[in-house]
C-alpha cells in the first residue's frame, strides 16, 4: 500500500462525519474521536458538557495517491455547513464547531486554499468560520462510537440527521463513492 496521510476534520456529529468518509474510496479509516481540548483523554460525557474544550472529530486515514487532500477537504467543507459557529442543525455546543486540525503547513494551507475556494464559489451565505488549528492530540471516541451509523440505521437520530446527509453526499459524490449507493445502503442495513 502507499504512504498515507492522516488529518481530523470536526464538522458537528462525528457519526455523521464518520459515515460521510468512511464511504469515500481512497479513504482508510475514519475514526471517530476527540480534538482541540485542554483535558486528558476526555470521555464522551466529559466532552459533552462543553467545558473541555474538545470537538467531536474523526481522524481520516486517506491514500493520497487515490484521494488527494484538496479533494478530501471540498467534501469535508460542501457535507456539513462551516458557516455556523458551534452549531450543526440540532446540535449545539463548542463540542460541534466546524474545525480542521493539521498535521504541518502542507495541510494548513490546503485547509486555507479550499476556504478560499468556497468564499469565491459563494456556496454559502455567509462566511465561512470553521476553525484551522494545529493538532496537538487526537483522542478515539470509546468503541461504541465506532461506525455507529452502520451499526444503528434505526436509530432516530441516524434516521432524522445522518440519513438525509449521508444521502446528499451519496448524489453529489457518486464518482467518489468506494462503493455504489445501492451497495453502501445494503452494508448500512446489514451492519
Amino acid at each position: 500500500m502507499a504512504a498515507t496521510e492522516r488529518i481530523v476534520l470536526a464538522g458537528g456529529c462525528f457519526w455523521c462525519v464518520e459515515a460521510v468518509f468512511s464511504e469515500m474510496r481512497g479513504v482508510v479509516a475514519a475514526v471517530p474521536g476527540y480534538a482541540g481540548g485542554s483535558v486528558a483523554n476526555p470521555t464522551y460525557e466529559q466532552v459533552c458538557t462543553g467545558r473541555t474544550g474538545h470537538a467531536e472529530a474523526v481522524e481520516v486515514t486517506f491514500d493520497p495517491a487515490e484521494l488527494p487532500l484538496h479533494d478530501l477537504l471540498v467534501v469535508f467543507f460542501t457535507t456539513h455547513d462551516p458557516t455556523t459557529r458551534d452549531r450543526q442543525g440540532p446540535d449545539t455546543g463548542t463540542q460541534y464547531r466546524s474545525a480542521v486540525f493539521y498535521r504541518g503547513a502542507e495541510q494548513k494551507a490546503a485547509a486555507e486554499a479550499v476556504v478560499r475556494e468556497v468564499a469565491a464559489e459563494q456556496l454559502y451565505p455567509h462566511p465561512v468560520v470553521t476553525e484551522i488549528a494545529p493538532l496537538t492530540t487526537f483522542f478515539p471516541a470509546e468503541e461504541y462510537h465506532r461506525n455507529y451509523y452502520r451499526r444503528h440505521p434505526e436509530q432516530a437520530y441516524c434516521q432524522a440527521v445522518i440519513a438525509p446527509k449521508l444521502g446528499k453526499f451519496r448524489r453529489k459524490y457518486a464518482s467518489r463513492l468506494a462503493v455504489g449507493p445501492a451497495q453502501a445502503s445494503a452494508n448500512s442495513a446489514a451492519k
